[in-house]
């Protein structure tokens, strides 16, 4: 059986199966409008919300719109999508204790060590076209299970078909099997009511 394209992260149109997510991002901390609690309670997951050490936006601004988002998240029961650079242990304290309906992190370029710990509490790991510039990242994709596993194109021109051809191979899987997996991942997360 074919299964669909997950593309858990993308900023553009596409025939793969995607998600609506609303919220602030990091690098808007210091000037950006909430969305409404209608656009919130409409989207699929609050994101892309988190932390980037790497941009110059305040970081206690950045760590209060965090624990704002993510409190809206509990109280939504919804998913995060999150943004995370050079700023991943930070950000796993802000996570710690939260019930969360699931937490995503996307673009996911840190080492194998990092991806433990967010494996450990049960979080998702999505990976896209920056994963093979980076070692550590590669080994990261080969330590996370197919089962905590997405792929995504974000802002990268790369169809989703390459991407996914690309990650089985350094995964050691067939395409169907990832898409498979990713499925699977998806409907746990976004269609536990159907």
């Amino acid at each position: 059986m074919k299964h669909p394209f997950v593309d858990i992260h993308t900023h553009r149109p596409t025939e793969a199966l995607t998600i609506s997510f609303v919220g602030i991002h990091p690098w808007d901390a210091a000037h950006a409008t909430a969305p409404s609690e209608a656009e919130y309670a409409a989207a699929d997951a609050i994101g892309e919300i988190g932390m980037d050490f790497a941009c110059g936006v305040d970081r206690e601004l950045q760590r209060g719109l965090l624990g704002e988002e993510l409190t809206r998240a509990e109280r939504l029961a919804k998913p995060v999508v999150l943004h995370c650079v050079k700023a991943f242990e930070c950000l796993m304290r802000e996570l710690k204790g939260r019930k969360l309906q699931a937490v995503i992190f996307h673009g996911f370029i840190g080492s194998k060590e990092q991806a433990a710990k967010a494996l450990e509490r049960g979080y998702y790991l999505s990976f896209g076209a920056r994963t093979e510039s980076s070692p550590k990242t590669l080994e990261a994709l080969r330590a996370t299970p197919l089962e905590r596993l997405f792929v995504e194109s974000d802002e990268s021109p790369t169809p989703i078909e390459e991407l996914y051809a690309t990650i089985a191979r350094l995964r050691g899987v067939t395409i169907e099997e990832l898409q498979g997996a990713t499925l699977e991942n998806y409907k746990r997360i976004f269609c536990k009511n159907e």
